[in-house]
């Protein structure tokens, strides 16, 4: 082998040693997360399952200031829609908590999980809410 492929191979073992420094290691289990508030007071909660050290579930939900689980009344006054436009936005941050958490599930990867316009508020409560669950889950 000449010096410049020796070279390379050199570089080339270097890097892939290098690439799995970074991943971290999960102790099997569930794990949950709190997203910090946002400007209204809601949060996000995580609850993450690893098994085999990899994410094998993930559920995400949104709460209101008073605890309320954001879901199908989400928008709605009193039961009713008094603002069509607004009801909509708010189902949309609804459908993206699911979509979250199962493309989280699927990937078992937070930066493959893109985030939604219109839902980003969301997007940011379910990583942060994960980022704090997969702490206490690292080794």
């Amino acid at each position: 082998m000449n010096k410049t492929c020796g070279k390379w191979f050199l570089l080339i073992a270097a890097l892939a040693l290098l690439s799995g420094c970074g991943k971290r290691s999960y102790s099997d289990g569930v794990y949950t997360g709190k997203s910090g508030p946002d400007d209204k007071g809601a949060w996000g909660e995580v609850t993450v399952t690893i098994t085999d050290g990899r994410v094998s579930d993930c559920l995400f939900v949104t709460r209101q200031k008073d605890g309320v689980i954001k879901a199908e009344d989400y928008g709605k006054v009193n039961g009713e829609i008094s603002n069509q436009d607004f009801y909509n936005k708010a189902q949309l941050a609804v459908r993206a908590m699911e979509q979250y958490a199962r493309s989280y599930r699927e990937s078992g990867d937070l930066k493959k999980v893109d985030a939604i316009s219109g839902a980003t508020i969301a997007f940011d409560q379910f990583t942060e809410a994960v980022e704090l669950a997969l702490e206490k889950a690292a080794k």
